[in-house]
């Protein structure tokens, strides 16, 4: 029996030692396939603070580790130890090797049972790149980044260079400016100027002449021209025209004609300061084309619009002077000028006459009744005067003779249907001008030029009838 027993009992025994070794097999099995089972991810970090390197060294803490200098770990198809500090590339299998109690990982496996090398993983990530990570150390990495850094370095600086060879700096555009000495002057401040310029004593006459001309062009805005008036400029230029000068009194009329266009308050300074006098006296004496043509149209400027500046010009015998011009030598280019004058003076009063009776049209309508304009041009005779230029060989001419005669008609018209000349200048003007319209209308023009003179040619011979 004791015999038995023993043998009962060496048996137990060994089945608790295969049950034992078994356990131990199911718990490294179990551990394999936790380790099988952990997702990819980035590069992880081992932290092993009571681990110990070869060295057996302590390894620095995480905080005092420079994140450039960590260790990368190059798995292969073999399980290797995972040393402290290292950093698992993303993908790899990790496991914790009970028998060592160390870390360790290796390549996952592919679809068909290999493990997928370093190549097929970053292909799968990064499509076309061939780099092999296994061929550069950490250091060789840091010298390759050191390159990038250069080389995006020179190219900012090539691209500043190229911007620097376009575009001048602005220290040296500020240096430019300042050898100018740009300084920007009002209107005011310039008129100011030349008006000294032109009252200076020490000034010879192509300086006043210069300052003149420059005055002519900023007294053309109306502002413009009331601060000149302001500043004591219109009486200097007044006086102007009385100078011996021909050249000083021709542009001294012209800036006076331009300060005085559309602007009632300036009229009414230039009428008191006795320009209209002086512009009267230019025109009835000897003077060069140039002047009178200038002072013509300071006149003119003065007169329209301005209802007691026409009265006192026909009381000064302003019609008789304009006259006059009809039979000096050499003044046909102001024929047309002095007639343009005369339509416009007429025609103000007809358009006013017609227009709604308002308070203020109506003050300036009895202004106008005081002008015996029309009653003037038909004793002197303008009415023929003014149909001789249908015979000049300008358009414009005929054209402005047309509107003229045309206005005139209702005051001259007895006058000129006993007029033969009249009658046929109008039936070679209406030849002339059919031919001219028909050749527009054939080019395609069927409201051209030729056609409103051809028009106005046939008006006037429908009023003669």
């Amino acid at each position: 029996m004791s015999h038995r027993a023993g043998l009962l009992s060496a048996a137990a025994a060994a089945a608790a030692r295969v049950n034992l070794l078994l356990l131990l097999l199911a718990v490294l099995f179990s551990c394999s396939s936790l380790s099988d089972g952990v997702p990819e991810f980035a590069l992880t970090k081992i932290e092993e603070g009571d681990i110990k390197d070869e060295s057996g060294k302590e390894p620095l803490p995480e905080d005092d580790a420079d994140p450039e200098d960590l260790e990368v770990f190059y798995p292969t198809h073999q399980w290797q130890t995972i040393r402290p500090g290292q950093a698992v590339p993303a993908g790899s299998h990790v496991r914790l090797n009970l028998q060592t109690g160390e870390r360790e990982a290796k390549l996952p496996e592919s679809e068909d049972g290999r493990s997928e090398t370093r190549e097929e993983r970053r292909r799968k990530r990064l499509g076309k790149v061939d780099v092999d990570a296994n061929s550069f150390t950490s250091q060789e990495l840091k010298k390759a980044l050191a390159k990038m850094k250069e080389s995006e370095k020179a190219e900012r600086k090539a691209r500043e260079e190229e911007v620097r060879k376009k575009f001048r700096p602005i220290e040296q555009l500020k240096e430019e400016f300042e050898k100018l000495n740009v300084k920007m002057e009002t209107d005011y401040e310039i008129m100011v100027q030349l008006i000294s310029k032109f009252n200076s004593s020490a000034s010879t006459l192509a300086d006043k002449v210069a300052a003149l001309y420059d005055l002519e062009y900023y007294v053309h805005q109306v502002d413009n021209a009331k601060d000149f008036l302001s500043m004591g400029g219109l009486q200097l230029v007044i006086e102007g025209l009385n100078s011996t000068e021909a050249t000083l009194k021709e542009h001294a009329a012209f800036v006076l004609g331009a300060a005085l266009s559309s602007n009632p308050k300036v009229q009414i300074e230039a009428l008191e300061g006795g320009a209209l006098q002086k512009l009267l006296v230019i025109l009835a004496t000897e003077q060069p084309l140039p002047v009178k043509k200038k002072a013509l149209f300071a006149l003119s400027s003065m007169l329209r619009h301005f209802p007691y500046a026409q009265q006192q010009f026909l009381k000064l015998g302003g019609l008789q002077v304009l006259r006059s011009l009809f039979r000096q030598k050499g003044m046909q280019t102001l024929h047309v000028r002095v007639v343009t004058l005369l339509y416009d003076l007429i025609m103000e009063k007809l358009l006013l006459e017609g227009s709604p009776q308002e308070e203020q049209a109506a003050e300036k309508l009895h202004q106008y009744e005081q002008v015996r304009l029309v009653p003037a041009v038909v004793e002197q005779d303008w009415c023929a005067a003014v149909s001789a230029l249908l015979g000049a060989p300008e358009h414009d001419t005929r054209e402005k003779a047309l509107k003229t005669v045309s206005v005139l008609m209702a005051f001259c018209g007895e006058r000129y249907r006993r007029d033969p000349a009249l009658g046929t200048a109008l039936s070679l003007l209406r030849s002339e001008y059919e031919q001219l319209a028909a050749q527009e209308q054939s080019e395609g023009d069927t409201d051209g030029y030729f056609s409103e003179l051809l028009g106005s040619v046939n008006t006037v011979i429908q009023q003669l009838r």
